[in-house]
This record gives structure tokens, C-alpha cells and sequence, in this order.
């Protein structure tokens, strides 16, 4: 796609159908000559080069990467409307593309029937699955793997909420030994699953929780805000295909959140929020006589938490579905590189002197650390820390990411490791640019390096 070209397309689009309006003047207090826009421009461009290359596939640090040249011209097109999603009457056009492309979502996860809507964000999508879960069991409270994202204790904190986290095993899943017990107390009335945690990228075993849940009466919900793209990839063929079971499984959870600003190649910030069954809206009722004015059909704000939300992040969302659709031959490719990438570079650091695998990777997220001798976690810790600050300097950068491993975790994966203090950095990369797949022997043999001069 020529960016360039399109952008300036959308804007004489918008300006012709504002032209089918009359003309108007605008008013002198807006105004603002080129000049003077120029100077700030040149100020503003120059403060924006304080970033990380997200871009680059040599950039394999946080889950960052810059939308898809479709969703930037679908988001700036609407933008230009700036409708608000929160009512018909306030983007008509835009929530029929939410609509649409909700509904693609939905029956990615192979969910019959449905209620959802995009979000702002995976924590807010989160917030409402939680806040329907405590609506349906009352004084109730809320597992999850510890190594959940940090959004579900602090959502139960604000909801009022028991948070319980439950230990993981050797892999970063949620341990069903663990999960059982705290079933049995009744204390609890809805478990988080996790299909990509965003420290390891693990994914809990999601066909095993649910006949546990349903024993004790309880909801499941499936935070698949990084990871639920990936089910794309479930029983596919090669080696970036992924066990199907507990990706065919997540139809069968009460709730879902995936994040189309991860995977789903969206600017931030576009979460989305699935509930299976429908008449769960009944929790959000209420009314808005000044928003809710122009139609009979149900409002996006009369099943969601927000108010004011960007049709943009809808806009962007229905245009890049219409050409990369949620589906195995459509996104599934996208997704494939960057999960052969992560795998190869495993292979790579598994025969490398110089580095050591923490753990195998499931999705497209890999851990790993420089051997040191002798082999303790403050010497780990330390090696990490260099690499990590080395690795951004220098005429071929590459920019990583640490993750925090305590004493337990780390004593599971590699128990000939000294255990002199309570936990060590290791060195963590995410390669959730398909553009990683042609250059992971490159990352791999500059890191070689580092950790040759750690």
C-alpha cells in the first residue's frame, strides 16, 4: 500500500461528502496559517524521534508494532467524522462496522450467539467481563493463574472482589492441582483463563478447567487480550500450528477478551469484550434520552461501561478485516511467521554455549539468558541486566525486554541453577512481527555477542 497516497485520498473522500452539506465559513479563531503550523510541526516531529523503532523487526522488545497501513487510513478516514460510538445517533455508520466486525471476532472463537463490543482497552474489556461475573455470583469471588495480567487483581480491587491467585506449574499455566482447592472452599465464582500470558506467552489448559468449573458451578472467563488471534493457528499444519484443545474450547467459556491493538494489527486502543450469552446486556440497562433519540435499535453505549468511544478504532478495524480477515489464510499468516520465528530462534539458543532457553516458547514470545559460570541467579540477574542496556547502543542495535523470574519458577526449569537470592531478570523478546521470521539469526548472533562480552 502507498500510505501517502491513500491518506490523501481519504481526505478529499471526507471533503467531498462534507461538500454535499453547503458550504460554510469557518470560524476566524481556528485558524491557523502554515507558518506558523510549520514551527510547531518541526518541534513536535522532532520530540516524536524519543521513541524505540517499533517498527523494526531488530526491535523485539515490549508488544509494540505500528498498525497496518490499513487500519492507519481506516482510523484517520473516520477520524475526520470523529463519530462516538457510544450511540447510534453519534456514529450510525461506525457502529454498524463495530457491529460487524465484533461479530467476526466472535465466531473466531466459535462463539453461535453473542454480545459484545469494542473497548478502549483489555483492562476495560476485562473490568466488564469481571463486572458481569460478580453481578451473576454475588459475593463471590474471582482465580486466576498468578501469572495473570496484573489488571485482574486490580479490577477485583475495584469491583469490590476476592482476588485468588492460583499457582502455576513448570510451564506458567495454571496448575488444576492448585485450582481444585481453592474451587472448594465456594469462595469463588468465576476463573480467568489465560491464552498468552504476556510474561511467557503460556497458555492455560483451557479443555481441562472447564468441566472443573462447570462441577463447581462456576464461570469461566478467557483473557485472550494478547494470545486469542493465535487460535487461528489451532490445529494448523508445520510448525507453527498449535495444539487445538484448548483453543476449540474457549467457544464454551461465558466470556472473552481479545486486544486487536496486539495481534490484530490495530492502532491502540481497540479491546474487545465477548459475552456468549446474550442476556447478560440486562446488566448494563439504562438510559440516555439526550444520546438515544433517533433509533429503536440497541445502542453500543446501552451494553458497555464506557461512554464516549472512538467509531475510528471500529473504522480501522471492519477496513482491515475486509483484506486480512480473522481467519487461518487471512491473519492466521500473519500470525505463523511470527510463531515460526519465535521457534526457530528457540532451536538457536537451545544449541548456543553463550545462551540458555528458559522455557520453550508457546506462542511468539521467548525467555532466555546468558550462561554464566558459576550458574547463580545474581550472576543471571546481573548478565541480563548488561545485555539488556548494551543491546539499545551501538551501530546495530537491538532492543529487548527482562522479565522477573523468583526462586521457585526458575528452580522448576532449571533446578542446577544456585538459588542465591529470591529471583533474577532474564532476557524476554517478542517477535509479533512477521518481519522477525527473516531476522532471528541476526538477533540470535548479535546476542551471541552480548552475552560474550557479559
Amino acid at each position: 500500500m502507498d500510505l501517502q497516497h491513500w491518506l490523501g485520498r481519504a481526505t478529499h473522500a471526507i471533503q467531498d461528502w462534507a461538500d454535499t452539506f453547503g458550504p460554510y465559513r469557518p470560524h476566524p479563531s481556528l485558524q491557523v496559517d502554515d507558518d506558523r503550523f510549520g514551527a510547531v510541526f518541526e518541534e513536535f516531529t522532532a520530540r516524536l524521534a524519543d521513541n524505540y523503532p517499533f517498527f523494526h523487526p531488530h526491535y523485539a522488545g515490549q508488544m509494540l508494532k505500528p498498525p497496518h497501513p490499513a487500519a492507519v487510513v481506516g482510523h484517520l478516514t473516520a477520524m475526520l467524522i470523529n463519530p462516538n460510538n457510544h450511540a447510534l445517533d453519534g456514529g450510525p455508520a461506525t457502529a454498524a462496522m463495530e457491529r460487524e466486525a465484533v461479530a467476526r471476532l466472535a465466531t473466531m472463537f466459535g462463539y453461535d450467539t453473542h454480545l459484545g463490543h469494542l473497548t478502549t482497552s483489555g483492562t476495560i474489556a476485562n473490568l466488564e467481563a469481571l463486572f458481569v461475573a460478580r453481578e451473576l455470583h454475588p459475593g463471590r469471588g474471582v482465580a486466576h493463574s498468578a501469572d495473570a495480567h496484573y489488571t485482574h487483581g486490580r479490577m477485583c480491587h475495584v469491583l469490590g472482589l476476592t482476588s485468588h491467585p492460583v499457582r502455576t506449574d513448570d510451564r506458567g499455566r495454571m496448575d488444576l492441582g492448585a485450582l481444585e482447592d481453592v474451587l472448594r472452599t465456594g469462595e469463588v465464582g468465576t476463573v480467568v483463563l489465560t491464552t498468552g500470558t504476556t510474561g511467557l506467552g503460556a497458555v492455560d489448559p483451557v479443555h481441562e478447567v472447564l468441566p472443573l468449573a462447570e462441577r463447581h458451578g462456576v464461570r469461566v472467563h478467557v483473557d485472550a487480550a494478547y494470545g486469542g488471534f493465535f487460535t487461528l493457528l489451532a490445529g494448523a499444519e508445520g510448525p507453527e500450528g498449535l495444539p487445538p484443545e484448548p483453543w476449540r474450547a474457549i467457544a464454551r467459556a461465558d466470556s472473552i477478551v481479545v486486544d486487536p491493538h496486539k495481534h490484530g494489527l490495530q492502532p491502540y486502543g481497540c479491546g474487545a469484550v465477548l459475552f456468549r450469552d446474550p442476556e447478560v446486556g440486562r446488566f448494563y440497562l439504562h438510559d440516555s434520552p439526550y444520546t438515544y433519540f433517533t433509533s429503536t435499535e440497541l445502542h453500543l453505549g446501552e451494553i458497555s461501561l464506557e461512554c464516549s468511544r472512538a467509531g475510528a478504532a471500529a473504522a480501522a478495524l471492519w477496513l482491515t478485516f475486509q483484506l486480512l480477515p480473522p481467519t487461518p489464510d487471512g491473519l492466521g499468516r500473519v500470525l505463523a511467521a511470527g510463531r515460526r520465528a519465535a521457534l526457530r530462534w528457540a532451536d538457536l539458543i537451545e544449541a548456543s554455549d553463550a545462551l540458555e532457553l528458559y522455557q520453550r516458547p508457546e506462542l511468539d514470545i521467548v525467555t532466555y539468558f546468558p550462561a554464566v559460570a558459576p550458574a547463580t541467579l545474581t550472576g543471571i540477574d546481573a548478565a541480563s541486566a548488561r545485555i539488556l542496556a548494551a543491546g539499545m547502543t551501538g551501530p546495530d542495535p537491538v532492543f529487548l525486554s527482562t522479565l522477573r523470574a523468583d526462586r521457585e519458577s526458575f528452580a522448576a526449569r532449571h533446578p542446577e541453577t544456585v538459588a542465591d537470592a529470591d529471583g533474577a531478570r532474564i532476557l524476554r523478546s517478542v517477535l509479533m512481527k512477521p518481519e522477525s521470521e527473516d531476522h532471528v539469526e541476526h538477533l540470535h548472533n548479535r546476542l551471541e555477542r552480548l552475552a560474550g562480552c557479559a
